[in-house]
């Protein structure tokens, strides 16, 4: 095992956690009552107990060729991942409301997919880029510095809580009113902000690495921050999320910490441990998200 920094914090499994956290892993039917509940298996397996999801992250391999610990998942002809995400997409429609929301995960590579298979079941209803800041770059290409989450949902009545995924953006020319009063803007000691809707380009997320304590050893791991506006705006409180590639976990954890049910399947142990480890040492902080706003990026 690599030697880590005494400053890194990425959080990782001993053999102790792993005696302790095995027992709590669910295998097999049925689904207990628990509001957050981490399955290790394959969705496949699950369809028939997983009833009445309000809001589907579905964060799937993108079509690359690429390790997960033990499993490795391999790149495809676009028409193969294409009908691969179809057979996804089918088993799960039954376990959605007709009031779900679904976010789907992708890349570049994988829009044509994505948009192919969910505009034959949903309605698509935007297409959100993110700006993903970390990663190496290219000699003979562009660098790969943006992912996509498709917006979809199962009817024409969704929820959708604009209020809530408010975006802190600084304010460097601020207006004032005819009595000389800040105009749609906010004055603090740390200077000026306004809290804009949110729009479909997201340049506030931080992707974790080692000095953050929600980070893990997963290659694709999602950061809380990002999970936290799609379940704020998606999803009342007591609503159920269903997360069918739940990773390390980063959608149970942001779950609990935002008072939302949560089911998550993983076909690998250790990222069930993992995702069990953090559910037990987590509090109710998002980094980057305080005071009911969120806020831009290296601005708190």
């Amino acid at each position: 095992m690599t030697k880590r920094a005494p400053s890194n914090r990425t959080l990782t499994l001993t053999a102790a956690d792993r005696e302790r956290l095995k027992p709590r892993l669910i295998k097999s039917p049925p689904l207990p009552a628990d509001d957050i509940a981490i399955i290790h298996g394959d969705f496949s397996d699950w369809v028939q107990e997983l009833q009445g999801i309000d809001l589907l992250f579905l964060d799937p391999p993108y079509n690359l060729t690429k390790s997960f610990n033990k499993l490795k998942f391999y790149q495809q002809r676009v028409d193969d991942y294409t009908e691969w995400l179809n057979t996804v997409v089918v088993q799960l429609l039954p376990c959605l409301k007709p009031t779900a929301t679904v976010y789907i995960c992708g890349d570049w590579l994988t829009s044509h997919s994505i948009f192919e298979v969910a505009s034959q079941y949903f309605i698509v209803r935007n297409r959100i880029t993110w700006e993903r800041e970390k990663g190496r770059g290219s000699k003979r290409n562009w660098k790969n510095a943006s992912e996509d989450i498709w917006f979809c949902t199962v009817s024409n009545d969704y929820t959708f809580n604009v209020e809530a995924v408010k975006l802190r953006r600084r304010v460097n020319a601020p207006y004032t009113d005819s009595n000389g009063k800040p105009k749609d803007w906010i004055p603090t000691d740390e200077g000026n902000f306004r809290d804009t809707h949110p729009s479909n380009l997201w340049t506030d997320i931080t992707v974790p690495f080692w000095s953050m304590p929600e980070n893990t050893d997963h290659p694709t791991q999602k950061s809380e921050k990002l999970l936290a506006k799609l379940i704020l705006a998606s999803t009342n409180p007591g609503d159920k999320i269903l997360d069918p590639f739940l990773g390390s976990g980063t959608t149970a954890v942001t779950a609990k910490k935002l008072n939302r049910r949560c089911i998550g399947i993983e076909l690998d142990e250790d990222y069930c441990l993992l995702a069990q480890k953090r559910l037990e040492i987590t509090d109710d902080t998002i980094q980057g998200y305080q005071d009911g706003v969120f806020w831009e990026r290296n601005s708190l």
